[in-house]
């Protein structure tokens, strides 16, 4: 696999904005000593009044080598997400989304509560988003659950069925997201931005990824 296709455009060579900091701070010092041989001798430039304009070119260099050393930072950082990312070719991870596949009988997924909950409930949902089946799996604790769903003759073998999560503590609704699992086909990049190709679900981003199984 061809590396550099994953790194997105450049992020600019810090020689172009070297040159570009010491053009900038020679036309400065010109202008000062331009100013300096052609000020009023009865009323020339105070000692602050230089200090404070040497200041000012010194922030501008400043600057402008924190954006190149912030540029290079962010080039490399891109190159170590693409060489992560090219590991997950073939590996099953765990993205949002609450479609599920139906695998030897039965579909797995997982959900993350925000909080702990009381009563939890697993709907099954069909083509036309009606109700097709219900299980209850009782109290559950904060962050990542998972869970197997038995299809029997609700769903065919290979069939993608869609699913929500109920939570509640008492009377309060408890927030939830809902993952599916799927298999990671390929690493690509796509306007400067890094996107794997799921078997089932395509493209989805790279950051979106919560989990490699």
């Amino acid at each position: 696999m061809d590396i550099t296709a994953l790194n997105g455009s450049s992020a600019g060579t810090p020689t172009t904005s070297a040159k570009n900091a010491a053009e900038t701070q020679d036309r400065f010092l010109k202008l000062l000593v331009a100013q300096m041989n052609n000020q009023d001798p009865l009323n020339p430039m105070d000692n602050a009044q230089v200090t404070s304009q040497m200041a000012q070119i010194q922030q501008v260099t400043s600057l402008s080598t924190l954006d190149t050393s912030i540029k290079s930072l962010g080039g490399q950082l891109g190159q170590m997400q693409a060489l992560q990312s090219i590991s997950l070719v073939g590996r099953e991870v765990s993205v949002p989304s609450d479609k599920i596949q139906v695998v030897g009988g039965e579909a797995e997924g997982s959900y993350e509560l925000d909080g702990a909950a009381k009563n939890v409930k697993l709907e099954i949902l069909g083509a036309a988003g009606n109700v097709i089946d219900t299980q209850q799996l009782g109290a559950q604790g904060s962050g990542r659950q998972t869970f197997t769903w038995k299809a029997g003759a609700f769903a065919a073998e290979g069939a993608e069925v869609k699913y929500r999560i109920t939570a509640t503590n008492g009377t309060a609704a408890v927030p939830s997201t809902t993952y599916a699992h799927d298999k990671v086909e390929a690493v690509y990049s796509d306007g400067g931005s890094l996107k794997l190709q799921l078997e089932r679900l395509g493209p989805v981003d790279y950051t979106t990824v919560s989990a490699v199984n």
